[in-house]
């Protein structure tokens, strides 16, 4: 592939993902990333160490908010854009507080890029395209390379097969994966009348699978309740069809948010200094040491 073609690559996946995100499926998205976190907190080594900052247990919302205003900067604005790329110069800052496994980077961005699809799949108004699908992995991989994770598989194919391997080998019950699960339930669930919140916290249930359930220490929800969630989504889908399609971007960026009533300044997003804790890893295991290749996955990280 030439440089020419390969920038053309870049500029359309921008183009395609900002559209995907804000104009076809602008919900579906959001709740899918939202159901990205709760994979992230199976991982015995991300749950730990997102316990151990105390960010989603202490101010669940600011958590919240800072991670989908940096995302949002990215999606809405490109990560060429001027804005794109200090979002992700912050969030790199951010990460660099810690000591964090190649592959633990590696796991999270294959999230952002298959609960979207997953998504997209069980409860679109109607199914992405090939090229569409194609061009919200290659915005990701493309992210994912400026934030200097090493090893992203070249395909979806290979990706997935990492994405499986990782979860086979590090989704494990533990307190602290639970806990930080809990906390964003109920943050989750504050959204709502105080009426509906139990309610609201087993459809979250629902909506998880039994692996990631299990990892989570969760109960699921009936099986009553699982069709009824899944139905009412698919019933959502058909309504949409029939109705006229959104012309205009709906920007998250653009939402009133309590933590920043004023607005927001990109570079100050996140907590101001390293939280509490740190991440248990051996200072030797960064991302250099664990880049990882699907066909390698298998060997591990650290055992």
């Amino acid at each position: 592939m030439t440089t020419r073609s390969h920038a053309d690559e870049c500029r359309n996946c921008q183009q395609v993902v900002r559209h995907l995100a804000t104009v076809a499926f602008p919900w579906d998205t959001t709740r899918a990333l939202e159901l990205a976190l709760f994979r992230s907190f199976a991982s015995v080594r991300i749950g730990g160490l997102l316990h151990a900052t105390g960010e989603f247990e202490g101010r669940p919302q600011k958590r919240y908010d800072d991670t989908d205003l940096i995302v949002s900067e990215i999606i809405e604005n490109g990560f060429d854009s001027v804005r794109g790329q200090r979002a992700i110069g912050r969030m790199n800052e951010l990460h660099a507080r810690f000591r964090i496994a190649n592959e633990d980077f590696l796991y999270v961005l294959s999230t952002f890029v298959f609960e979207p699809l997953r998504w997209n799949e069980r409860f679109g108004w109607r199914r992405m395209s090939e090229d569409e699908r194609l061009a919200w992995f290659r915005f990701w991989r493309a992210v994912g390379e400026r934030m200097q994770i090493l090893g992203i598989p070249a395909t979806l194919a290979d990706f997935a097969a990492f994405s499986s391997d990782y979860e086979k080998r590090n989704f494990r019950p533990q307190a602290a994966s639970r806990q930080v699960a809990l906390a964003t339930r109920e943050m989750f669930a504050s959204w709502f009348p105080v009426p509906l919140r139990p309610l609201v916290r087993r459809s979250i249930h629902a909506l998880l699978d039994p692996p990631l359930l299990a990892a989570l220490d969760l109960q699921p929800a009936p099986r009553w309740l699982q069709r009824t969630v899944a139905a009412a989504l698919r019933w959502r889908a058909r309504l949409l069809r029939w109705l006229p399609q959104r012309r205009q971007p709906k920007l998250r960026t653009r939402i009133a948010r309590a933590a920043y009533p004023r607005g927001y300044d990109i570079a100050r997003l996140g907590p101001a200094r390293a939280p509490r804790g740190s991440c248990p890893l051996p200072s030797e295991q960064g991302r250099a040491a664990t880049a990882v290749a699907p066909a390698a996955a298998e060997r591990g990280v650290d055992g």
